[in-house]
């Protein structure tokens, strides 16, 4: 079987590193960095193409005799992307986490007999699976909090973080108006709202503030109460309200000395040299998903508690290996036969079967990714 990987940065690389190294797929990587695709070329088993991924052309050719693709271009493409991809009647696996409703495409799809799986990562991604898992298992859902963060483990002044993926896309965490389920009601609040403070074993304390990582979660799953909220070092919080409040993430062009340029654009060419993860410098992913609601009368709680960090023998940060091998298992549980919805499928769809729930959870701690559960009964 062949596979496409669109993308092959922080993430999109290891995936396809993944995906060739036991053998069962052929890979082709392709971006239109020459420097990253030449970071894949001591692995065999992966083709690389350098490629403009925003052409509807180019991407007709790449996806032409594949079986599946996954999509990694950075969120601003990804739902045109997933779109020409469902034109040419490829099976997707989407990690691009675009803005766009991704049911959008449902009906194209199932026009074209595929199955499209969207926002399948580590959050958005298994935190959904989980969410729908733990609903399934509960009568009544009454809360599903996900509480998720990349972070580098050496704290550098002033912003004590490193983007672990598409910097552009971390901005919108600060910028997007955050949608979460208060009563049973979509409320709306501005982003880096709602801070908390909470302890994590081995890391220490956290602050919590509210991002538009709901997403689909939104609709799909009926509960009373349903929020993501977004992790960071103490102080992160301020930073990135005082940036953003003094107009530095706008995106309407201003005009400085005759030249038009977007405060974005300008921000971005400071901000992201300070957020570069560089190669070896160490990550940590920390997610904690809960559940909760009533199951035969009694009130049942599900936790899954997942604390990763960067592996020095691969060199493969954290935030790529829980994010893309979320994805290359989703590939296999294509490959293997476990899902064949034709259709737009969002990562909670998929946790309403529990055979599934495992296929995904082995083979993430078969690669060293581990979901703890806990459940506690009666609360």
């Amino acid at each position: 079987m062949k596979v496409l990987v669109l993308g092959a940065g922080l993430v999109g690389g290891p995936m396809a590193i993944d995906l060739a190294k036991d053998g069962e797929f052929e890979v082709t990587s392709a971006d239109l960095s020459a420097g990253a695709l030449s970071k894949l070329t001591p692995y065999s088993g992966i083709k690389t193409i350098q490629a403009d991924l925003d052409d509807p052309e180019t991407i007709r050719k790449l996806a032409e005799g594949h079986d599946y693709v996954i999509n990694a271009v950075p969120g601003f493409m990804g739902f045109r992307t997933v779109e020409r991809l469902i034109e040419c009647g490829k099976n997707v696996v989407d990690i691009a986490f675009f803005p766009e409703d991704m049911f959008l495409l449902d009906e194209k799809a199932k026009s074209k007999g595929v199955t499209v799986i969207c926002d399948i990562g580590v959050a958005p991604g298994m935190s959904n699976v989980l969410i729908g898992y733990g609903a399934s298992m509960l009568d009544t859902l009454e809360k599903g909090i996900t509480y998720v963060g990349g972070l580098p483990v050496v704290r550098t002044w002033p912003y004590e973080y490193k983007a672990v993926f598409s910097p552009i896309d971390v901005i919108e965490e600060y910028t997007r108006p955050a949608r979460y389920i208060d009563g049973g009601r979509m409320v709306v609040r501005e982003a880096l709202s709602d801070p908390e403070l909470l302890e994590f074993p081995g890391i220490g304390t956290l602050e919590a503030f509210n991002s538009d990582g709901l997403r689909t979660l939104a609709t799909t799953v009926k509960g009373d109460f349903m929020i993501e909220k977004t992790l960071r070092y103490k102080g992160h919080i301020e930073k990135m309200a005082v940036l953003r409040d003094t107009g530095f993430f706008s995106k309407e062009p201003i005009t400085i000395n005759g030249v038009s340029v977007t405060p974005l654009e300008f921000t971005s060419k400071l901000l992201f040299p300070k957020w570069k993860l560089e190669e070896g410098e160490e990550d940590i992913t920390v997610m904690q998903v809960i559940t909760e609601g009533m199951k035969d009368g009694k009130r049942l709680r599900y936790t899954w508690n997942l604390y990763d960090r960067y592996d020095p023998v691969s060199g493969i940060h954290s935030m790529a290996r829980t994010t893309g091998y979320t994805a290359t298992m989703a590939v296999r549980m294509l490959a293997n036969g476990l899902y064949s919805r034709p259709g737009v499928s969002a990562p909670e769809f998929l946790g309403k079967d529990p055979k599934i729930v495992s296929f995904l959870l082995e083979g993430l701690r078969r690669r060293g990714v581990i979901y703890r559960e806990e459940i506690t009964y009666p609360l």
